[in-house]
């Protein structure tokens, strides 16, 4: 009899995810139960504080593991049992193994980020780049860029202490100077070869820009994490300055293939997942 692989997804505004299709629609591909819930914070009216009921509500059903985003990636980390070396060299989780009463932190969003950048900005300029946002995802992101040889990341946050956190794990694994807090916005960026936004806004429960729209320039590439919508209000403007862009996509569904072979224990067929990511959400 096959075994189901039952997952979730916590975290705020996170209706328009692609991935409970993404994940089923390769389970399915593959013969696999492969059931996948969205846990949206924002819907039941909770906040992260609500983290050990989930986690415990989740083992008590029987899930397999369950993804972690916005805001829930680092706050998670105090309720589980054990961290991958990269969940722990992060200090973000994003992928939770619920697994012989142990829950297992990892993260896929850095490697994920990685992939997808080489593939499609690989060749940019990344001496200087200027990163928004040091939560989660941006101390995962933070983590590829420098992996991916960004010379120097300054790192803005509204939260200077977080942002002082993740330079901090960064210099001590990658060598002291290459990632900074910055204070002048518009200076950094006036210096840098390419700007990456990992703040959630422009997602579409939080539109806008995540900086003064004077600040980008046809030189500047820019790489945001968002991947609903797919081109947001920062990356158009971007674009329509005759700058390089790339959006979350990439992120997604190679931080998602990942999640899918630790969920399942299966290997995911990575171009499959891209061609249905495609289905589910068209250009």
């Amino acid at each position: 009899m096959k075994t189901t692989t039952l997952v979730g997804l916590i975290g705020a505004d996170i209706q328009g995810s692609a991935g409970p299709e993404l994940h089923m629609t390769e389970g399915q591909a593959q013969g696999l139960w492969y059931v996948y819930r969205l846990v949206d914070l924002t819907k039941l009216g909770l906040t992260p504080d609500a983290l050990p009921d989930l986690l415990k509500a989740a083992e008590t059903m029987g899930f397999t593991g369950l993804g972690i985003t916005h805001p829930c990636k680092q706050a998670v980390i105090p309720y589980l049992t054990e961290l991958s070396d990269d969940a722990r060299a992060l200090g973000a989780v994003n992928t939770v193994v619920l697994r012989d009463g142990k829950r297992i932190g990892h993260n896929t969003d850095w490697s994920g980020y990685a992939e997808g950048f080489r593939r499609n900005m690989g060749d940019v300029k990344r001496d200087r780049v200027v990163q928004l946002g040091a939560g989660g995802a941006g101390a995962a992101v933070a983590h590829a860029g420098l992996t991916l040889g960004f010379g120097e990341l300054t790192l803005f946050d509204t939260d200077l202490n977080r942002a002082a956190a993740v330079a901090d794990r960064l210099n001590s694994h990658f060598g002291p100077g290459r990632a900074v807090v910055g204070t002048d916005l518009a200076a950094a960026v006036a210096a840098a070869d390419g700007l990456v936004n990992c703040t959630p806004i422009g997602m579409d429960a939080h539109p806008g820009v995540p900086l003064p729209v004077e600040m980008l320039r046809a030189d500047l590439w820019v790489s945001d994490v968002i991947y609903f919508p797919r081109e947001t209000e920062l990356l158009r403007h971007a674009r329509e300055l005759g700058a390089r862009t790339d959006n979350g996509v990439g992120m997604n569904i190679y931080q998602a293939a990942a999640q899918f072979r630790l969920f399942s224990g299966s290997e995911p067929d990575v171009e499959r997942m891209a061609q249905s990511f495609a289905r589910i959400r068209p250009l």
